[in-house]
């Protein structure tokens, strides 16, 4: 079988989960042309990878992401737009366990995007509760490959062991796994120093891309216990997190002498102020140095501009090792998405 070009991605994405999401952030359709822009502003800096899923959107809006996208890209006119890579995930319902269904999937989300998807992802997998459901949706995603569908497919919340098994099963019919896709950030670790999934995708030749590096908005450094926190469940999440925070990094060495006694804010905070970064781009560039492709998200120009400030430089090793630290030093870490397999 000819195999299809490899998609080429840069070192940054953006997510795009909030875009049709009520529940969790807000969305209403007023905001659209606020998207319109950031989508605009994205490519035209080089940030050609949008993340979504089908099962974006809230309610009656399922499905809005991908419409917005398709929009968007249909629309835009600038640089860029031959590089644009949208990447949608497909989710595992339990309607779902045929190869058929996930092709069937896998149209529904062209025809929102007014185009063929370009790398489509597993959402999940169902290992740890229906195993049996995950062949045939991998023989699915292996069939979109094959008939020249999309260009490229990729997992995601795959942990090592599902992951070279997966490998070894798509190699078998020459077809390439291009992307793992894990929550990945300094308040989220564990895929990394953990289940080792770096090691293992640098190995295999699949990129590594980090969703939530911003742990949906903690590492911001715009809320404290004190308040205002967002609304909701976000709210409950941060108040719970922030306060396990406190906790400071005891110093191992003179080289981290600086960085003793902080948190990971505090440590976040002092690099940026000696970069003059936000602790924003500090935690996103970290993730890049780190080697993998991050993909925060941004509901308005604000947000994009800050997310593309951390493109074009590079933390030292010396602040990596500081962040490292005060972030193995956290008592409170982010919750692991349920559906993460190892």
């Amino acid at each position: 079988m000819q195999t299809l070009q490899k998609l080429s991605l840069p070192s940054m994405g953006c997510g795009t989960w909030a875009w049709g999401n009520q529940l969790l952030w807000g969305y209403d359709e007023s905001m659209d042309e606020q998207l319109q822009a950031v989508f605009n502003l994205c490519v035209s800096n080089g940030v050609t990878l949008f993340d979504t899923g089908d099962s974006y959107g809230t309610g009656r809006l399922n499905g809005r992401s991908e419409l917005l996208l398709g929009r968007f890209n249909r629309e835009y006119v600038g640089s860029g737009k031959d590089n644009i890579c949208i990447a949608t995930k497909l989710a595992a319902y339990p309607w779902r366990w045929t190869r058929q269904s996930m092709v069937r999937a896998c149209q529904s989300s062209a025809q929102r995007l007014g185009k063929n998807v370009d790398l489509v992802q597993m959402h999940w997998s169902t290992a740890n509760y229906a195993p049996w459901q995950d062949e045939g949706l991998l023989d699915g995603l292996a069939d979109l490959y094959e008939q020249r569908l999309v260009k490229g497919v990729g997992l995601s919340n795959y942990g090592p062991k599902r992951l070279q098994r997966v490998q070894k099963k798509f190699a078998e019919r020459g077809v390439p796994i291009t992307t793992l896709q894990v929550q990945y950030s300094l308040l989220s670790t564990y895929p990394v120093t953990q289940l080792k999934l770096k090691e293992l995708c640098d190995e295999l030749d699949i990129k590594l891309i980090a969703y939530s590096p911003l742990a949906l908005g903690i590492l911001t450094g715009k809320y404290s216990e004190q308040g205002p926190l967002p609304k909701g469940i976000r709210g409950l999440l941060f108040k719970q997190i922030l306060s396990g925070m406190r906790r400071g990094v005891r110093a191992a060495s003179h080289r981290e002498a600086a960085s003793a006694g902080k948190s990971l804010l505090e440590c976040l905070r002092e690099v940026a102020r000696f970069r003059n970064k936000t602790m924003s781009q500090v935690a996103i560039n970290w993730c890049i140095c780190k080697g993998t492709i991050p993909i925060p998200g941004a509901k308005s120009v604000e947000q994009a501009k800050e997310n593309l400030g951390a493109l074009g430089w590079q933390l030292d090793a010396g602040e990596i090792a500081e962040l490292d630290k005060a972030a193995a030093n956290t008592d409170k870490k982010m919750v692991q998405n349920i559906f993460q397999t190892k």
